[in-house]
């Protein structure tokens, strides 16, 4: 690498920049980090930072060196402040959400709960309204009644007949789930 007279820098060339301070922002990172890789999108981070603020900044080169700096040494600190946060969730939540019984465990949830909500749209439409607010939102019958204007004993037929429409429709893991989890 070419050794760059830093009183000769043309400040509105960003490439001489870049060239420039790049390999000591990456050191930096990587300093604090530990983690080459990641400190390299830091520096670079930096420098679009840079780029998207460079109007406000002075021209001086201590000062865009100072602003690069800065900007790196705020990124790495709150990726870590980050990783921490993650690090706490997992150690209390011990659950491993990559792993393939997680993953087709998810991939199932989501199916059954794609077949309620079809079936529940695939209802009359006030006892499909009725099913949602009820169960869905959980609301009480009451409350269903004013804000459908209907009678609270209507509320409670729909209902009925909701629950018997989604009982002959469903496959046996979704009522399962249904009336498991929302009855």
């Amino acid at each position: 690498m070419v050794d760059l007279d830093e009183d000769k820098i043309p400040i509105y060339d960003s490439e001489f920049l870049f060239k420039k301070l790049y390999p000591r922002l990456c050191d930096f990172a990587n300093y604090i980090l530990k983690d080459k890789h990641l400190a390299e999108d830091m520096a670079q981070d930096a420098f679009i930072v840079y780029l998207e603020h460079r109007d406000s900044i002075s021209n001086n080169f201590n000062s865009i060196k100072s602003f690069l700096y800065t900007s790196v040494k705020n990124a790495c600190l709150n990726k870590i402040r980050h990783n921490q946060v993650v690090d706490v969730y997992n150690k209390k939540n011990p659950f491993d959400i990559y792993g393939d019984a997680a993953i087709l465990e998810g991939i199932i949830h989501a199916e059954i709960i794609a077949e309620i909500y079809q079936k529940i749209n695939a209802l009359p439409k006030g006892c499909a309204m009725v099913i949602r607010y009820g169960y869905l939102e959980g609301l009480s019958n009451k409350k269903i009644a004013e804000l459908m204007d209907i009678s609270v004993n209507t509320v409670k037929s729909q209902k009925k007949r909701g629950i018997e429409l989604m009982k002959l429709q469903l496959s046996k893991s979704a009522r399962t789930f249904f009336f498991n989890y929302w009855l």
